[in-house]
């Protein structure tokens, strides 16, 4: 029997949005698109601010400086929105 592993590497590689979601594409080639409506300060963002991302945390995070809002590739693919206290 032929058994391979999949290899997955969910660090990111592009952060970017339509008018209602944030996209995330990861470096195992997966994309993750989540509703803005889920993370209040990225909604009430600029889209200048919104461009302004930096990777955190080894690559499985993305912080965006302007508006201080961290996400984890972790908790996108888990569908976790953003705490109330936004």
């Amino acid at each position: 029997m032929n058994i391979s592993a999949r290899i997955t590497d969910e660090r990111v590689l592009d952060v970017r949005f339509d008018e209602a979601s944030v996209i995330v594409d990861l470096m195992d080639g997966r994309t993750i698109s989540a509703p803005l409506a889920w993370y209040p300060r990225l909604l009430r963002a600029t889209p200048d601010q919104r461009s302004r991302w930096e990777k955190a945390g080894a690559g499985f995070g993305i912080h965006w400086p302007d508006v201080e809002e961290d996400l984890s590739t972790e908790g996108l693919l888990r569908g976790a929105p953003a705490p109330h206290a936004a």
